[in-house]
């Protein structure tokens, strides 16, 4: 029997842990933000929510240039710069006088995270052995995993004692720990393959987007609504079936869930099974999102029942998504040659990215209905249906044709 290759290379282990502290730095801010605006700045909500929607934005704009610069120069460079940046516009937030200062430093932070996120995303696929790929991913995403279920509990309990410019600096320093193991990073050469030049026309939209990629695009599209939904509205929905408190609990089993299931997903997309870790993933989202859908009816009959569930369906998010992520992104990457990865990564990330978007819209808008965030989680469920339909009908035949590994 051949040996397997090495995963656990240094080099594995440091994008890791730099991976890890971008991330945590990351949710270091995210629940205090729009505490931040209303405090400081005097803002509406309304404003809180445009201002933070920048930062989404930004990172969409961003990504599909992004993967085009990093298939076409030195990736480490492009990753290292893009890290400091991030790191350092968390400064600006302390010294930001006005809102219009904050909101361009947002907007800023969103080009540098789509930067940064897609070099990591790209750079830790290249430093990986392709036959343990799903397995590496796992792990990568392991380390968002940790950092979205501490970073918030760490984050609420900091602001409880300091001051929010204190936590602006926290995140600095975390930031440049992960900046310095980064550095320590080790990539390997590039081969850049000739190619003729009708290959790749001027104006090309390949030069920007894995056209292979765009069935399978629209389906995790799709699959990002409900979690753009859920991200911002869970906690108001909680209070709205009568959760009093550890609100903030979802998030953590959540992460728990991922953590799991990642660990076993990337092995079994190793092992030949990408599509059925898919098919698994995709029916484990759709249930969870109705009976999230259902709770307000359930909390009716008993409150302490629509508790319960609204933790288990964390878990069972957690579990779902986590079959997802790294069973996508090894699909957009096998559907690339070696010298697109960056492309596939973007594109990958880009239908993330427009699907949370997506989500944040309908969900804003259909809460304000009579059917309120319950048919908010509804309608996000159907949209997760139709990307199972899709899938099965479209992208993985698609994919089977198209594989290039």
């Amino acid at each position: 029997m051949a040996e397997r290759p090495q995963l656990w290379t240094r080099s594995f282990v440091c994008i890791c842990i730099a991976n890890f502290m971008l991330f945590f730095a990351f949710y270091l801010l995210l629940p205090i933000i729009p505490l931040y605006l209303i405090s400081e700045f005097h803002t509406s909500k309304s404003v809180v929510g445009m201002v933070l929607s920048c930062y989404t934005v930004a990172a969409l704009m961003v990504r599909p240039y992004s993967g085009f610069i990093l298939d076409k120069f030195k990736r480490k460079p492009i990753y290292l710069g893009a890290y400091l940046a991030f790191v350092f516009i968390f400064i600006g937030y302390a010294e930001a006088a006005f809102l219009s200062m904050f909101i361009t430093l947002r907007i800023l932070h969103g080009l540098a995270y789509g930067l940064v996120s897609t070099a990591g995303n790209t750079i830790v696929v290249d430093i990986m052995p392709s036959e343990r790929r799903g397995e590496g991913l796992g792990y990568f995403g392991v380390a968002n995993n940790i950092a979205m279920a501490i970073g918030p509990m760490t984050s609420l309990f900091l602001v409880s004692h300091y001051s929010y410019n204190t936590i602006f600096y926290f995140s600095v320093g975390f930031g440049m720990i992960g900046f310095i193991i980064a550095s320590t990073i080790k990539t390997p050469q590039k081969i850049r393959p000739k190619q003729l030049p009708e290959e790749q026309p001027l104006h090309s939209y390949d030069r920007f987007l894995l056209v292979k990629g765009i069935p399978a695009g629209l389906c995790l599209l799709l699959l990002a609504v409900p979690y753009g939904i859920m991200s911002s509205f869970i906690a108001i929905y909680g209070q709205e079936i009568g959760i009093t408190s550890g609100l903030g609990a979802f998030f953590s089993c959540m992460a728990v869930g991922l953590i799991s299931s990642r660990l076993f997903a990337g092995k079994q997309v190793d092992k030949g099974k990408l599509l059925k870790v898919i098919a698994i993933g995709n029916l484990i989202t759709l249930l969870a999102f109705f009976w999230l859908s259902s709770l307000k009816i359930i909390a009716e009959y008993s409150t302490q029942l629509s508790t319960i569930s609204y933790f288990s369906i964390a878990i069972a998010l957690g579990v779902g998504y986590g079959c997802l992520f790294p069973a996508y992104n090894t699909l957009f990457v096998n559907l690339a040659p070696h010298n697109r990865r960056a492309t596939a990564s973007s594109t990958y990330l880009t239908s993330w990215d427009l699907g949370i978007g997506v989500g944040l819209l309908v969900g804003g808008t259909l809460a304000d209905t009579q059917g309120g965030l319950a048919l908010s989680f509804f309608t996000g469920a159907c949209a997760a249906t139709i990307a199972i339909i899709l899938f099965k009908q479209w992208a993985a035949p698609h994919f089977e044709r198209n594989k290039l590994r």
